[in-house]
């Protein structure tokens, strides 16, 4: 190895997309009381996480259902969310230093009608459904309609989400992509929801399957955050899935989109065959895409035991000033059948390194200290609200 480049800094922090470990002491304010994303994925046999075990995953505290290791390899620490909401949005947002005092909008009665005109008005086209929906229903119900007038269907969830779906052939990528810049205009302020999704579509009736040519416009984050700090100071910034959209591009010194969990560990494991200096920030999707708005337990265990085959590589290939960071999001408990929706709950923080001692860090009442942990690992103060753990777990050299 090059000794110019073993010595160079590198946090990895992973986000596991929704896996949250218990409900917060305001989940019921979120009609979430009672929910436990990863207890409700850990009853299915196919849930096996030896390795995050052996890191100290079960020693965190408040997680009473499943035996702790002695000798955990790893810091861990309970980290709890001081914005309100439960989304992707906003979680992302506070472990990178941003506090949201208030939920980004959401609308179970659809955009209103002043939102929906102008949007008419700057696209030429009409709009179809406009409520919360299944993504996949709803192309079956408004598919049709849609090929035949033109009209786009427009569409929400419990998230702060303003979707448009569109055949390929009737409205290409590209434009949808257009239509979806110009929503993103139209919904600021009071209005401004997470992200604008364009969700493209294929096939015949009754065999409309969406494609992966989805894209999201995120709204731009309203303050400085860890990534415009690392990126001020000259560091890499490598974003990995959908850390690009999430922070619309904000920050971000390289990026590539990846269509699913099994990628996105192939192209961490890239990046971490790389010389860089600075922070590599993934998210791995799947656990709440494809998993927790089912309620499928079993996916959500097999992805997660799938991670888990993952880590002893990536484990072993680090370099002696390399640092890995696991966490999440939010929860989206595929156990919970009173809802879908994602669940307010505590995230799991696991920090691992050669220098890094294996310390139990308690409860954090922000997830804002993992970017100030972050930062505070390069030598940079945060000009954020967040507490740096590097004190408490970074072994003497």
């Amino acid at each position: 190895m090059n000794p110019d480049t073993s010595h160079k800094k590198r946090i990895f922090l992973i986000v596991l997309d929704s896996v949250g470990i218990g409900a917060e002491p305001d989940a019921a304010e979120y009609g979430d009381e009672g929910t436990n994303t990863l207890k409700s994925a850990a009853t299915s046999r196919y849930f096996h996480m030896p390795n995050m075990e052996s890191l100290g995953l079960f020693n965190i505290d408040g997680i009473d259902w499943h035996p702790s290791v002695p000798s955990p390899r790893a810091a861990v620490a309970r980290m709890r969310e001081a914005s309100k909401g439960k989304d992707t949005t906003i979680g992302h947002w506070e472990i990178s230093g941003i506090y949201s005092g208030r939920p980004l909008p959401t609308y179970p009665d659809g955009f209103p009608q002043e939102v929906l005109d102008e949007f008419t008005r700057r696209t030429g086209r009409g709009v179809l459904c406009n409520r919360p929906y299944s993504g996949t229903e709803v192309i079956k119900d408004y598919g049709d309609e849609h090929v035949k007038t033109g009209k786009l269907i427009v569409y929400t969830s419990a998230d702060s989400v303003f979707q448009i779906a569109a055949h390929e052939k009737i409205v290409p990528p590209e434009t949808l992509y257009e239509y979806c810049r110009i929503a993103r205009e139209i919904l600021t302020g009071e209005h401004g929801v997470g992200r604008v999704i364009a969700r493209p579509f294929e096939g015949e009736s009754g065999h409309y399957v969406r494609t992966p040519r989805r894209h999201d416009f995120s709204i731009e984050p309203p303050s400085v955050d860890m990534l415009d700090q690392l990126k001020e100071k000259g560091y890499d910034v490598i974003a990995v899935g959908k850390i690009f959209d999430i922070f619309a591009g904000k920050g971000i010194t390289e990026h590539v989109y990846t269509a699913g969990n099994a990628e996105g560990m192939q192209r961490t494991y890239e990046y971490q065959n790389r010389d860089f200096e600075g922070l590599c920030f993934i998210n791995l999707v799947d656990y709440d895409m494809l998993y927790g708005h089912r309620n499928d337990i079993d996916g959500y265990a097999k992805a997660l035991t799938a991670f888990d085959e993952w880590l002893p590589e990536f484990l072993a290939n680090m370099r002696p000033d390399d640092v890995l960071m696991i966490t999440a999001d939010h929860g989206c408990d595929p156990g919970y059948t009173v809802s879908t929706d994602h669940s307010r709950e505590y995230t799991p923080l696991v920090i691992y390194g050669e220098k890094i001692a294996p310390v139990n860090l308690g409860t954090r009442e922000t997830f804002a200290d993992i970017g100030a942990t972050v930062l505070d690992y390069f030598g940079i103060r945060p000009e954020f609200a967040g507490t740096s753990v590097l004190p408490e777990i970074l072994s003497p050299t």
